[in-house]
């Protein structure tokens, strides 16, 4: 058991493809009190530059390419996978890291992708609504830390807008007269700011 309890849990998420090695997302995390530039600290970043991320990134796709479980222990760190279609999703933590934890944040990424993305999971998807992956991924996780891990909650907080703000929208007329009264409004209140002054 690790002295130093923390909730930071997970040192990398990757979304690679597998059929030409590309990047389609990373993320890297810190521990937030971790020295800088210290990588033997328990959660700093072991990948500090671009060109040793995508080293590790290689190295992983070999390891896992032919792998039929879903936790390995690589590079003294514990990654979880799931292969969807042509792309690999990985949740990287520390050695001491709980296998079943980080593997509940892969699936929930897994799942909480297919529900926003309706089952097609695939690189040309995901590069298309990065924008959703992008979330999806940052309601899951928040500098290394599990925030969520029910796809179902996930997925409807990335898929809806807030409830107040579509309130206001509906109650906006735009039609020729509504604009008029609009430009109006803003007249007046511009008029009065300026008797103040």
């Amino acid at each position: 058991m690790p002295s130093n309890m923390s909730l930071f849990s997970v040192n990398a998420i990757l979304i690679l493809s597998t059929d030409d090695r590309s990047r389609i997302l990373t993320k890297y995390y810190s521990a937030p009190h971790a020295p800088p530039g210290a990588t033997d600290q328990p959660g700093a970043n072991p990948y500090p530059s671009v060109k040793e991320q995508k080293a590790f990134e290689k190295g992983l796709l070999e390891k896992t390419n032919k792998q039929t479980s879903d936790v390995i222990l690589y590079d003294g760190r514990v990654v979880v996978f799931k292969m969807e279609g042509d792309v690999m999703l990985y949740v990287v933590g520390g050695a001491e890291e709980n296998e079943i934890m980080l593997f509940g944040v892969v699936l929930a990424l897994r799942d909480a992708l297919a529900i926003l993305l309706k089952n097609s999971t695939d690189k040309r998807t995901l590069i298309e609504n990065y924008d959703l992956l992008s979330l999806t991924v940052d309601e899951i996780i928040d500098d290394g830390i599990i925030l969520e891990t029910d796809p179902v909650v996930v997925s409807s907080r990335v898929s809806k807008p807030p409830t107040q703000d579509i309130a206001s929208v509906k109650n906006i007329d735009l039609s020729e007269q509504g604009l008029l009264n609009a430009w109006e409004f803003g007249k007046l209140k511009l008029a009065e700011r300026m008797r103040q002054l």
